[in-house]
């Protein structure tokens, strides 16, 4: 993830907060400027305008794990890994919902998902398209592989992924309230051991009896 310094990086963080917490268009630059403690004009010394300091929200969105799930790697080198690949994605949708960037970004593009149309495409395409897709990808080698049971799976990827967004809502949502967030927490790893157990091919009983 891209890594401003210094003044710059007090304005991207500045302005980061105040887009999740207003959204985008709301934000002024006179505000970022202020929440910063410097004059709105010292901000274009960093930043052309607002849309830059978009821009670099995007960059960094789209190089963090909110949308990198799978670390690059192809379907054939997952699929095998079965269960703890899961436990592995689900285990990553915690963590972003504990460490302070990941959780500002999630904020962020929750709220911009309803106003910008440059982030409901991106998040189309980063995301969807490429981490839905990849996984419904996943899901048909284990099919195919005999690990899982045979259904529609782009259906198993969403099915999969919805309450991971969900809890992650749950976080976000609590800790906004200070309330504690313990029991939402473990129900990332319930979720998996009840999605696999759910989807894995049984073992047949030879009994008789």
């Amino acid at each position: 993830m891209k890594k401003p310094n210094g003044t710059k990086e007090k304005i991207y963080s500045a302005a980061l907060q105040l887009f999740a917490q207003k959204g985008y268009k709301a934000t002024t630059m006179r505000e970022i400027g202020k929440q910063v403690g410097i004059q709105q004009s010292a901000i274009y010394n960093h930043f052309k305008n607002k849309e830059a300091i978009l821009d670099e929200v995007i960059e960094n969105l789209a190089s963090s794990h909110l949308i990198n799930l799978f670390e690059n790697k192809e379907p054939k080198e997952l699929y095998k890994k079965g269960k703890a690949l899961l436990k592995h994605i689900s285990n990553m949708f915690k963590l972003i919902s504990y460490n302070t960037e990941t959780d500002t970004l999630f904020r962020f593009m929750m709220q911009e998902l309803f106003n910008n149309e440059r982030l409901r495409v991106f998040y189309n395409e980063e995301f969807y398209q490429k981490n839905v897709k990849k996984l419904s990808i996943v899901f048909f080698l284990m099919m195919q592989d005999e690990m899982i049971e045979a259904t529609d799976p782009l259906l198993l990827a969403n099915e999969f992924f919805a309450p991971l967004f969900f809890y992650q809502l749950q976080i976000v949502r609590l800790k906004a309230d200070n309330k504690s967030t313990a029991a939402a927490a473990t129900l990332f790893e319930k979720h998996t051991d009840f999605f696999w157990d759910k989807i894995k091919i049984k073992e047949k009983n030879n009994s008789l009896f």
